[in-house]
């Protein structure tokens, strides 16, 4: 009885995920091996859309600049939420602390598209604001240029995101003992020693949920780019699923969609399998 009680709870949740997770994906999978343009009948073609994806340049761009974008931002993303999530703890009754995480996390709860057209301004021509003041200091960098564009991307990303893992850091950081801290004033250890064989320790499997999850973040980036440069300019800027939307939206080959989206799935779906097992591990350590 209690089991079928168990059943009976767990059933909503279930329903949802099967209705919105396990069926698409399975639907994904099959129109995969299909030549569906959106409209039509469907052909089995079989792995001819995955032989395809080896020889499409704009998707082999979209790889290299989206895995470059997590490259990059990921380390400095975990970095500088782990610094300012530190120093908001150690001044988290201060107004320079309280102030200093409303101003980080705002841009977190804005809306994307909002962010891009405001930097979209800042950023773009001679005469924009940000352009206006860094030739003060004869300076006149091409932001959304093809050299430039996706350092830019880089840094209004982590510019947006950091907040949120900052908020993550200083969950974990509230529940670290304050007696550790204490013991270590009086056997004298510095701030440096105090970070390295308490604090950092002591985070590690916040590291690793941060860095997996910015890692997501980041191969899944799509809106950002769509509303800041759509992907240009000369595809220096286009993503994996930016790919993935012009296949499907612009060029009607949903087979061709549904494969490169199963490969992103996969790519997913071994960053979360390799999370949990780096958590598992961390856990039974503590």
């Amino acid at each position: 009885m209690k089991t079928k009680s168990a059943y009976i709870y767990i059933l909503p949740i279930s329903i949802l995920l099967i209705s919105f997770y396990m069926v698409p994906i399975v639907i994904s999978i099959i129109v995969s091996f299909t030549d569906y343009k959106g409209y039509g009948n469907a052909t089995m073609i079989g792995f001819e859309n995955y032989k395809n994806l080896l020889k499409d340049g704009f998707f082999i761009t979209a790889v290299k600049n989206t895995f470059f974008y997590a490259i990059i931002t990921v380390p400095i993303q975990t970095i500088l939420a782990m610094i300012l999530a530190i120093i908001v703890h150690k001044k988290s009754k201060t107004f320079l602390g309280k102030t200093l995480k409303t101003v980080l996390f705002i841009p977190v709860i804005s809306s994307t598209v909002l962010i891009s057209v405001v930097w979209r301004i800042l950023l773009n021509g001679d005469l924009s604001p940000l352009n206006q003041f860094v030739a003060i200091f004869n300076l006149s960098p091409k932001w959304l240029s093809t050299e430039m564009v996706k350092y830019t991307i880089i840094i209004i990303s982590i510019w947006k995101n950091v907040g949120y893992f900052m908020i993550i850091y200083l969950a974990s950081l509230v529940q670290i003992p304050t007696t550790y801290y204490e013991a270590a004033k009086i056997d004298g250890v510095n701030a440096i020693d105090e970070f390295r064989y308490i604090t950092f320790p002591l985070l590690k499997p916040t590291t690793i949920l941060v860095v997996f999850l910015s890692s997501i973040w980041s191969i899944q980036i799509f809106d950002l780019i769509y509303m800041l440069t759509g992907g240009g300019p000369a595809n220096a800027s286009v993503s994996i699923v930016m790919r993935i939307y012009e296949s499907a939206f612009k060029e009607y080959n949903i087979g061709y969609a549904m494969s490169l989206a199963n490969v992103l799935l996969f790519i997913t779906a071994t960053i979360a399998i390799l999370q949990r097992k780096l958590l598992k591990r961390e856990s039974s350590k503590v």
